[in-house]
This record gives C-alpha cells, structure tokens and sequence, in this order.
C-alpha cells in the first residue's frame, strides 16, 4: 500500500484523490485567501512529487499546465505510483493582482525558505516549504519570463550538485526533453531552487514563454515533459533511462547582450535561432531613425530569451544566448521540437 500524505491537517490515503485549500493570510478586506492544492495518492509507494507554478503571480502558463496534467492525463494518473502534489497557484496575492510581486512588493523567489514570523513574503515561502516541499522526494517548478520578455522551454538545474542528487537531477533533465538545459549550478540565496536543494531534493526549473500569456508550445511541452519525468521516476509505466552527455542539449554557460543606447530596438531574430559571434541580432534607433546602433553576438550559440518591448533603455537585456558545444545540433533539436508541440491540438 502507499504511503499516508497529511497537507494542511488533511490525510490523503493511497488511492485517494483530495483538492486542499491551504488557509493564507487574509486580504486587508477580510477575505479570505488560500493557496489550492491536489493531491494524487496512488495505491502503490514511490516518489513523492510535487510541481508548483505561479511562483510569480504573473507567471501563468505554469498554471495551464497543471490544469492539463491533472485533467488530461487523470486516467494515467489513477494508476500511477507514489504522490504527485501540484500547486498551480502558489503566490496567490501576485495572481490575483496580475503581478510578479507581493502587495510588500517583495520577490516570493527571492525569499525562501522563509520563516513563520518573517515579512509577507517570508511567511508564503516558509508554508510551501513546510507543507508541501519537505514532504516531497522530487519537485518541478514552472516558470516563465518576466514582464515584456519571452523564453525558448529550456530546463535549468544543476546537473553536478552532488553524487547522489547530482545524478538524479541530471536523468530528470534529460526525461524532461525539453530542447535546452541550463546547466546553473549556482543557485542564488533566497530562491525555491536553492531552499529545495539544501534541503536534498532534486529539483528542476522550466522556464518557457512570457508572462501574463499563453503560449500553445510551451504549455504542451510542459504537460508532456512532466509526464516524461513522472515515467523516469518509474511513477508511471514505460519509463526510460536516457544519458544526458549523449544529448546535445547541455549549455554551461549563458549570456545577456544588452542594449548600448537608449531607443526603439528593431529584433532581426526569433527565439530557437542559432547565432555566430559577430551575427546581427536587432538594431536600436531613435524615433527618426537618425542614430542607430547595430546589437552584435558577443558569442556563438542559441537564442534562448529575448525582449518583447521594443523601448529599451541603455543597458537593458535585449537578447540570452546560450553556448554549447555543438550549436549546429542543438538548431536541429530545436526546429525538430517546435514541429513537434506545433501539430494540431486533438482535445
């Protein structure tokens, strides 16, 4: 039989299916506010895993994507092995306002692990690791980009953060076949990453599309790329063993290249885009087009993230390049993967 799984006081037996609301600090309305949770227990024992999104409350493809997993995929998920936790909605404050932050104007990413008496944010980050996080083998967390910026699906994770998590985060990266891998092994203070892996559970980030709107490929990819892990953990069948230096889709190392001068910036390239160093990617002019300025890859490699927003500033990160070994096979993945979560949706 599986295990017994208690959330917000509330015990989910193997087998059970439970929605949990867990009770946050009401708004300065008196209402009410609570942070929705699902709980798929399955008969049998395995990893307990949770996926999360909407970390930043503007960041909402995340939330699609556990709306199709736990809908979509229910049959599969009946029979499954182990827990999975999914909370689509865990900054709620930012998501009801539309915002990245909370009402403090604090980063929830910024926060973790927080503490029961700390700030606004302090307290949300300290629940979800108390209830929900030190509960779990595994986690996932869904992101995208920020306001007026847009990312290729890429996973980030540290691939070499141990001997024993190390190895168990780089086969999860792989199942997740997303066409990039960030290789970020360090994780910065105060983000759910870092919490999570100090804590010993493998954890992965997906980052893909932009906030505050839905993007077709990144929510599908997201969807699959959960199920691909769930099977790689052998919670549910047809799982498979794949080694991630056999792929050619780990990036070491990444960069911004930013804007020179202020202006309206003219972007010649599209994300998934492999560039060579000294490659023309956008153009920043004034409104008249009097003084304008070519942007040049610093490096060669892929086109990972770039700005929406068209007025830039002096100094604003306009286009991420990440840099692999082999940029002519990862242009190839990345065409091969944007055919694939383009075909024609079925339900």
């Amino acid at each position: 039989m599986g295990n017994i799984i208690t959330i917000g006081g509330i015990e989910v037996k193997a087998g059970e299916r439970r929605s949990i609301d867990i009770a946050l600090p009401p708004l300065y309305t008196h209402t009410s506010v609570s942070m929705p949770v699902h709980v798929i227990n399955g008969k049998k024992p395995g990893p307990i895993l949770f996926v999360s999104a909407a970390v930043h409350g503007d960041e909402i493809n995340g939330v699609e994507i556990i709306r199709r997993l736990i809908n979509a995929e229910k049959e599969e998920l009946e029979n499954m092995n182990g827990t999975l936790i999914a909370v689509p909605v865990v900054n709620v404050y930012g998501f009801i306002s539309q915002s990245r932050y909370l009402p403090d104007r604090r980063d929830l990413n910024r926060s973790f692990p927080g503490s029961e008496k700390g700030s606004m944010a302090a307290r949300l980050a300290n629940v979800f690791i108390e209830e929900i996080a030190s509960k779990c083998t595994h986690g996932i967390d869904l992101h995208t980009a920020a306001i007026n910026r847009e990312n290729l699906p890429q996973i980030r994770a540290a691939l070499h953060d141990g001997p024993n998590e190390g190895a168990e985060i780089q086969n999860m990266a792989c199942a997740f076949h997303a066409p990039v891998v960030i290789n970020s092994s360090k994780l910065q203070k105060g983000t759910m990453r870092k919490a999570i892996s100090d804590l010993g559970i493998p954890i992965l980030l997906y980052e893909a599309g932009e906030a505050l709107r839905f993007n077709e490929v990144a929510i599908r990819a997201g969807v699959k790329g959960v199920v691909n892990v769930m099977r790689r953990l052998n919670m549910l069948p047809d799982g498979e063993y794949c080694d991630i230096y056999n792929k050619p889709l780990v990036a070491n190392s990444s960069s911004w290249i930013r804007a020179s001068q202020s202006g309206i910036l003219r972007s010649l390239l599209p994300l998934g885009d492999q560039v060579n160093k000294g490659d023309l990617l956008g153009i920043v002019s004034d409104p008249f087009g009097e003084s304008e300025e070519h942007i040049f890859a610093s490096r060669s490699g892929i086109v990972i993230g770039k700005s929406n927003l068209p007025l830039v500033y002096e100094g604003e990160a306009l286009f991420h390049i990440a840099h692999f070994d082999s940029p002519d096979d990862i242009a190839d993945a990345v065409g091969a993967f944007q055919e694939t979560h383009t075909a024609p949706r079925e339900r």
